[in-house]
């Protein structure tokens, strides 16, 4: 079955991880995308050679793309990007601000030559102001957006263990890029577009930062457990596995007290009568509960939360994941071998989901340049 974006034209220069994100969902989409690389190649190519002999990061993020090496500087190379940009439909680079523009690739002067190209400038904290030329790699991003802040054990600061922000911003510019493609097909003209880590993460940020703003306070670090509700957090049994349990409402707490810690009484006793005393007392809530998941094993924890209705969670290791019955897989051919990875997360009820193959550095260098030859 033919993609959505089948026949599209996607010139992306791009390194790393949010660039490489956005353009690889246009891919599975069905758009063509031509990678520009240094001869050297995208450096996360190299951050580690766990997927057979390629890195994690980039077999993930270049599936579906051709790769061309070409160098900016080079008269010989700029012209052949120029001639492709002159069949683009959209243009992705996440090089440094203003970078792109030197080298004569400024999204406003593409779109002054291309009216219907769409271009996508993608920066760590946008294209001007004081922050414009700070390297911004993702935990940076975490530190400074404040993510670090609120993510961790009441201790001290934790890291989000994914590269967070600069997913954010790959899918806030995926989905601009739809959108923009959709106004094309009603207007004929394309649009600019910027979008950067930090304003990705500002915006998952919006409910923190209210909170604060609203109360002079921000939310608690409560590693696994929540600043505003009780129970919910994580409990460990009598065979050392760790169950995260969350209680939403009254009836939920009543049948958690009635068939997981058979304690009926509970909901009345003082401390444990509302969500609100809950919170109050949650070193004596969460003692009492723990107490009862310390008798039992995971297999006798689970089938009691399962007979109480209660909402939990076993806190898996990647192990955990790698056996998950959830996961789903699906294989991609790289220059190693065939991957196992993650599925995209949207199922396509009409069509199989099938991904690109992950090119080697410049796999597609004399086949473009051939074809888009003066």
């Amino acid at each position: 079955m033919a993609g959505a974006l089948d026949g599209l034209l996607v010139l992306s220069l791009e390194q790393a991880v949010a660039a490489p994100y956005c353009s690889s969902r246009l891919a599975d989409a069905g758009a063509r995308v031509i990678k520009v690389e240094r001869r050297e190649g995208d450096f996360a190519r190299f951050y580690d050679r766990a997927a057979k002999g390629g890195s994690s990061y980039f077999v993930w993020l270049n599936r579906g793309k051709q790769s061309l090496v070409a160098d900016l500087k080079s008269p010989a190379d700029a012209a052949l990007l120029h001639r492709i940009l002159a069949r683009a439909d959209v243009f992705i680079q996440n090089l440094a601000p203003g970078a792109a523009a030197r080298a004569g690739f400024g999204s406003a002067a593409l779109r002054a030559r291309h009216p219907g190209l769409i271009t996508m400038d993608i920066s760590g904290y946008g294209e001007a102001g004081a922050y414009a030329g700070m390297k911004a790699y993702d935990l940076l991003v975490q530190a400074e957006s404040g993510l670090a802040s609120i993510t961790g054990h009441p201790a001290g600061p934790g890291r989000v263990g994914v590269s967070v922000c600069d997913i954010a911003c790959g899918m806030a510019a995926h989905a601009a890029i739809l959108e923009a493609l959709i106004a094309r097909g009603r207007t004929g003209r394309g649009r600019g577009l910027q979008t950067s880590l930090f304003d990705g993460m500002a915006d998952w940020m919006t409910v923190p930062l209210l909170y604060y703003e609203g109360t002079g306070a921000a939310p608690a670090r409560m590693g696994l457990a929540h600043p505003s509700i009780c129970p919910y957090g994580a409990f460990a049994t009598a065979d050392g596995a760790l169950v995260l349990i969350s209680i939403q409402n009254e009836r939920e707490w009543a049948g958690f007290c009635c068939d997981f810690l058979r304690d009926p009484a509970l909901t009345l006793q003082a401390g444990f009568e509302s969500n609100v005393a809950r919170v109050a007392n949650r070193a004596v809530v969460d003692a009492r509960i723990g107490a009862t998941f310390a008798t039992l094993d995971r297999a006798e924890a689970t089938a009691r939360l399962r007979a109480a209705g209660t909402a939990f969670g076993l806190v898996n290791d990647i192990a955990g994941l790698a056996a998950h019955p959830a996961l789903w897989r699906v294989a991609v051919a790289t220059p190693g071998g065939e991957v196992a990875i993650a599925a995209p997360p949207v199922i396509d009820t009409d069509a199989p989901c099938a991904l690109g193959a992950v090119p080697a550095i410049g796999a597609d260098s004399a086949a473009i340049g051939a074809e888009f030859a003066e």
